[in-house]
This record gives structure tokens, sequence and C-alpha cells, in this order.
């Protein structure tokens, strides 16, 4: 797998300077902490998004957008948007957004 630098930069811009907010290289591509708490990472196959359990199924409902699957098990409350999803400034944004607005409700991690 390799880094997808052009999504890696859009991503960016989404999040913008947010206190808090971290990246470093992780599951083949570069990944977002918030307070130290995983949010998204993107690779060259697209982006997965923290979304937290039950609060997927709006997403997997969108073109593109499925279920988060490593190791042949799926990661219940992740989902991954393909590259064409991910080109989607709306589709990619809200996915986004509904990961901050998750990951704000739990503890920061010290």
């Amino acid at each position: 797998m390799a880094r997808d630098r052009g999504l890696e930069e859009l991503i960016l811009d989404d999040l913008g300077d947010l206190p808090g907010l971290t990246s470093k290289p992780m599951f083949g591509g570069l990944a977002w902490m918030l307070d130290g708490h995983l949010l998204c990472g993107a690779r060259d196959v697209g982006l997965m998004v923290r979304l937290g359990k039950g609060n997927d199924g709006w997403a997997v409902a969108l073109d593109d957008v499925g279920p988060m699957v490593m190791a042949g098990r799926e990661m219940s409350g992740w989902v991954r948007a393909g590259l064409d999803a991910c080109a989607d400034d709306d589709v990619r944004k809200r996915l986004l957004d509904a990961a901050l607005a998750f990951v704000r409700t739990l503890p920061p991690k010290v």
C-alpha cells in the first residue's frame, strides 16, 4: 500500500488547524488523531473514518462507502471510503465532520 499525497492534502484542508490534531504514518498510509484518539486514515485506496459503533449506517448507504474490513474482520463503527467518494468534497467533508463529532465525545488521552 502506498500513500496518496493528494488525498492527504485534501484531508488536511478539510480538518484545518484543530487543537489536539496530530498525524503519523500508520496502516501503510497517514493517520490523524484528535487528542490521542484515532480519527481517520488515508491510503492510496481511499479513506478510513471512525464514526463510532452504531453511527455508520447512513455512511455505508453512500456510493463507494462501505464497512471497514481489516484482516477479514469487519470493524464496527469504522467505514472505508473509496477514491470516488473521497473525490466528492461534500461526501468527504460529511464523513470527516461525523468522525470529528464522534471523537470529540471521547475523553482526551493523556
